[in-house]
């Protein structure tokens, strides 16, 4: 039986080396692709690169950003301030974040539409109130855009009001009574940032919302 001879070698750099497009069958087994020569030598098809698409990414919409961003739990907070005197506007937030420990500082996110807005542009100066997972019905309320006395006395709000005029919510989780130092317009909002002034904790157990829904530590 006659047997094939070896493909010839090229050289490369001073070095033999088997041509590119030729491989033994042992090297090769399993290729679909492969084609034998008649000598048994087998040739590989030709790599075919692929190319990123130019089309280009599709932007996100508001649902899509609202899906993601609900997918980080927080926790809840109301922002509270003078809005005649001795009497008091809240609103509900979790666009509530710390921002330096010297000094010590915090931001919120308010609406352009939101009431609270032109209180705290006036007054330069709020609270915020970290609720107690027993306190749900109280951010429901503080999330409606109206004050109604007559429910605030039915849930049981109170306030109290620090020495430099801040209104607190009392029973809350946490207390921080905030004075701004730097405002900003982002788009449909304007960030606070604020400098704390005074802190007061109590125990209890955060009130947290994910998903577009209220949650507690299990």
């Amino acid at each position: 039986m006659s047997q094939s001879k070896p493909p010839s070698m090229a050289t490369v750099d001073g070095q033999k080396c088997l041509p590119r497009s030729v491989f033994y069958v042992g090297a090769v087994r399993g290729k679909r692709n492969a084609k034998r020569s008649r000598s048994g030598r087998v040739e590989l098809p030709a790599v075919v690169s692929s190319k990123t698409s130019r089309m280009p990414p599709t932007a996100p919409t508001v649902s899509d950003f609202r899906l993601a961003l609900g997918q980080f739990a927080t926790g809840v907070t109301v922002v509270t301030a003078e809005r005649a005197p001795r009497l008091v506007h809240g609103m509900t937030a979790n666009s509530f974040t710390s921002v330096s420990l010297d000094p010590l500082l915090i931001l919120i996110c308010v609406s352009q539409t939101a009431q609270l807005l032109p209180l705290v542009n006036r007054h330069k100066r709020f609270g915020v109130n970290v609720l107690k997972d027993s306190q749900q019905a109280i951010s429901e309320y503080f999330a409606q855009t109206e004050d109604n006395p007559d429910a605030e006395r039915a849930f049981g709000i109170r306030y109290r009001w620090t020495p430099t005029g801040i209104p607190l919510l009392e029973d809350a989780l946490a207390h921080l009574a905030c004075n701004v130092v730097a405002s900003y317009i982002a788009g449909d909002h304007t960030i606070f940032i604020a400098e704390v002034e005074s802190i007061e904790t109590r125990a209890g157990q955060p009130l947290l919302y994910l998903r577009g829904d209220y949650r507690r530590l299990s």
